[in-house]
């Protein structure tokens, strides 16, 4: 009678123990608030790519906004001036030559384009915009956490910067 006794006890005990129950809700909510931190790093590199190539294009735009040459220069004249503000957006100096991009991967042939002034119009405008850069990823792949294809979650930044032409 004295060890049914025990065994009732013991096993209400057991019953009405917490004890572990914070790492079981530990392992279930971990994993929740981890995508949610990477998920936030990841959008947090997105933004912070995008806003500096859109103040390249910025630089850019405002190098070619002032600039003689694109209306009255000669065609190897404009060139090199479409060619210096090229530059200016991928690098940040007038020479990229042995200077390292201000984002890894950015080309300034094919990944900067510049469109020029209507000279027969009153009104004319720059643009220069940052074309086919895909946004690389990260150390985790929000992709393949979340199930979506890799062009849902990671796409092509498309900064562009329009100024007035001043001259």
């Amino acid at each position: 009678m004295q060890i049914t006794a025990k065994f009732k006890h013991a096993s209400g005990n057991l019953l009405r123990r917490d004890t572990g129950s914070a790492i079981v809700e530990l392992a279930i909510v971990f994993p929740i608030l981890l995508l949610l931190f990477v998920g936030t790093a990841e959008v947090g590199r997105l933004f912070y790519t995008y806003t500096t190539l859109a103040k390249a294009t910025k630089l850019g735009a405002r190098y070619l906004s002032n600039r003689v040459e694109l209306t009255k220069g000669s065609t190897d004249e404009r060139n090199a001036v479409v060619t210096t503000a090229k530059n200016l957006v991928v690098c940040g100096y007038e020479d990229c030559t042995g200077k390292s991009t201000i984002v890894p991967g950015l080309d300034p042939v094919t990944n900067v384009s510049v469109t020029l002034p209507d000279t027969t119009a009153a009104i004319s405008f720059v643009r220069v915009e940052i074309t086919g850069y895909p946004y690389t990823r990260g150390v985790f792949n929000l992709a393949g956490v979340t199930g979506a294809t890799s062009g849902e979650v990671y796409f092509q930044l498309r900064p562009g910067t329009t100024l007035r032409y001043m001259l």
